[in-house]
């Protein structure tokens, strides 16, 4: 069987080279989790050697299993905000031991996975109304555009009642990312494949002429090494199992749930690849990819695993097989040599892909059907708070929430079922419980 027809290229009108070129964009998308998410749990004590490893490991054989196995073109990394949980909150906040937050971070992994392959996640994802769906994806949209320009410094906090305010508008940074942008836009009017990635290639070498906090320092390759205190297989599972840690167990659960699904349909929104009745093509083997993802991170040592929004990236520029995450997958493994270059693409590079694919989610708001008006404005609801809240969760909560109460409100009960209500009170319980990330 050759490369083509094992990942159904034609039937999804797509090619070898198309889908290199989206993979390559979705890595260089998300390379910056291999700098980030080492960084943050370092700071909790985890040995960063280690947790570099570790993150590249469960960044490459997650996306080469939901590529491989789900043909998705999704590729899969320790996520940033659970990174932020783990460290941030568990840890450092609680005061728990790095072995027995790996080990709560493997048994989320398996209650994740039991929801998964049971079909509770998939059942949720068809209670998932339209709405709601294209919400997340206007919110989903919005959050890249929000974390890619204060990653940048276009907007920074507002110490004036508002969230955020305009930044250094000279700065080289803010100057190169809009550039980029820019850039991308034109580029793409004109169909030119790959423009996502030649705009980084090319501020990356510009970044390298003039910036001097992008310098090579002449290393390149170096042998992976989990280090001196490696965290490789040392999560204590037992101490998990503690009655006052399950509930930060079931807090990951009920984010991945949420979170994850919401980017898996986001993406395959993007990607086109939901099917006539708007459910996503393989989507039990894509959900249950990720989730398997997250037992391989208790077991390496690194933050729970979930499919990444940047995977747009590689959507927008044309990805729709699973062959985009092996490539990413197999980026990864590569990378596991290569930690010196790990810090050679500045954020200001990568930033103009995420704002691009940003907007282009944005699309979604032509998707919302107005004439059914609480409908819509749920929809509308869950893309705000996700973006006001920097928690994709917490808008999906509040647009079921909206839908529900409004629906009822209306006596417009024929359009409500009990998946959808039984979903709602779940979540507003999770969070009234506070229980939520």
């Amino acid at each position: 069987m050759s490369l083509s027809s094992f990942f159904q290229m034609k039937q999804r009108g797509s090619s070898i080279r198309q889908e290199v070129i989206a993979g390559l964009t979705t890595f260089l998308a998300m390379v910056y989790s291999v700098i980030v998410v080492p960084d943050m749990l370092s700071k909790a004590g985890f040995p960063a050697d280690s947790v570099f490893v570790a993150t590249c490991l469960v960044a490459g054989i997650g996306s080469i299993i939901i590529g491989v196995w789900a043909n998705m073109p999704m590729a899969i990394g320790c996520a940033i905000s659970l990174t932020a949980f783990t460290a941030f909150s568990l840890v450092l906040g609680q005061g728990v031991s790095v072995p027995v937050a790996l080990g709560a971070i493997f048994l989320m992994g398996v209650v994740f996975t039991l929801i998964s392959v049971t079909g509770i996640r998939a059942w949720i994802l068809r209670n998932l109304p339209i709405s709601i769906a294209h919400g997340a994806g206007i919110g989903i949209g919005l959050f890249l555009l929000l974390i890619a320009a204060n990653g940048v410094g276009l907007v920074v906090s507002n110490q004036a009642g508002l969230p955020v305010k305009m930044g250094d508008f000279a700065s080289f940074p803010v100057i190169m990312s809009l550039l980029g942008l820019t850039t991308i836009i034109g580029l793409e009017r004109l169909k030119v494949k790959g423009s996502i990635l030649w705009v980084i290639i090319g501020i990356t070498a510009i970044g390298l002429a003039f910036d001097p906090n992008v310098h090579f320092n002449g290393e390149i390759f170096k042998l992976p090494t989990f280090g001196e205190n490696s965290q490789l297989l040392k999560l204590d599972v037992i101490g998990a199992l503690d009655p006052k840690i399950l509930p930060v167990v079931f807090a990951l659960v009920m984010t991945a749930v949420f979170d994850a699904t919401g980017t898996i349909r986001a993406v395959a929104g993007q990607a086109e690849l939901l099917d006539r009745d708007n459910q996503i093509i393989n989507g039990g083997k894509a959900l249950t990819s990720d989730s398997l993802s997250s037992i391989l991170s208790g077991l390496f040592g690194s933050a729970p695993a979930a499919v990444y929004i940047e995977s747009a990236a590689g959507t927008a520029v044309g990805g729709k097989t699973g062959l985009t995450a092996v490539v990413v997958g197999i980026l990864f493994l590569v990378m596991l040599c290569f930690q010196p270059l790990a810090f050679l693409v500045p954020g200001y590079a990568t930033a103009p892909a995420l704002m691009y694919v940003g907007l282009l989610m944005l699309s979604n708001v032509s998707k919302l059907d107005f004439n059914d008006f609480i409908g819509a404005m749920s929809g509308l609801v869950c893309a705000v708070f996700i973006v006001l809240t920097a928690n994709i969760v917490t808008g999906i909560m509040l647009g079921f929430a909206t839908l529900v109460i409004g629906r009822i409100v209306a006596s417009e009960f024929k359009k409500l079922n009990i998946g959808t209500v039984i979903i709602a009170v779940i979540l507003v319980s999770f969070y009234a419980f506070d229980w939520a990330i």
